[in-house]
């Protein structure tokens, strides 16, 4: 039985270093078994870097991709220290910016389609923060940019005929019936403690911590627990079944 090659391109969300591991979740489902699931998620990865790496996606000869990337983009438009990391550890040519999001994923989606016969699905950003009427100025422009860039995410998949993939939307959905905290500030060091000393040492799972950072679907503010990872593993599942 020749299985069908899935190539999952993205960022932390995808590689699950620190977060759920949706991909594996889908490798467990006994329907799945006609599927090769290929996971090409890189932590700290913005669009730039996955760009760049279109060439690996292209090699693996994939019937489906499934692309989630941009997160680490708003990030870095929103937080200094966040910009100022990523542009020396991914080596970036120039600062994110909305109009870079766009050509890069406008290239991504075009490269792929031109290099290989695969389905091609952009899933929309799971937004960072739990709050989403906040007065806090945080808050709110994450919440403003996570709504802009997955209208641009909508509009790139309407006009090169590939798939839209609503994470966003249904979370948001969630998120607004049962809101939560504001994620107020990005720290290196808060999300490095999670991993390391909860997670690797103290042996916590990530809805333990999840708990204890009083989050209801991220783990962090920023990463998925199972409460948001499995909208995703939903929705993906959804696309597999057709």
């Amino acid at each position: 039985m020749v299985k069908k090659i899935v190539v999952c391109l993205g960022s932390s969300t995808t590689a699950a270093k620190g977060t759920y591991n949706w991909i594996k979740e889908l490798e467990k489902q006994p329907k799945n078994k006609l599927y090769s699931f290929i996971n090409l998620g890189v932590g700290g990865d913005l669009t730039y870097n996955a760009l760049v790496r279109i060439p690996k996606v292209i090699e693996c000869k994939p019937d489906i991709i499934f692309i989630l990337i941009g997160a680490n983009d708003i990030l870095a438009t929103v937080f200094s220290n966040v910009k100022s990391f990523f542009t020396r550890w991914k080596h970036l040519p120039h600062d994110p910016s909305r109009k870079l999001f766009r050509q890069n994923m406008e290239t991504i989606v075009r490269e792929l389609k031109r290099k290989t016969s695969a389905e091609i699905i952009l899933i929309s950003l799971p937004q960072v923060g739990e709050d989403p009427t906040s007065t806090n100025k945080i808050q709110a422009k994450l919440n403003e940019l996570y709504e802009d860039y997955n209208t641009i995410l909508k509009d790139i998949a309407k006009k090169e005929k590939v798939y839209y993939l609503p994470l966003y939307e249904e979370l948001n959905k969630r998120i607004i019936v049962s809101p939560g905290r504001a994620f107020t500030r990005f720290s290196f060091l808060s999300f490095y403690k999670d991993y390391l000393i909860h997670e690797i040492i103290l042996r916590r799972s990530f809805d333990e911590i999840s708990d204890m950072n009083g989050w209801k679907f991220h783990i962090d503010g920023v990463h998925l627990n199972t409460n948001g990872g499995k909208i995703l593993v939903d929705l993906v599942q959804k696309v597999l079944d057709k």
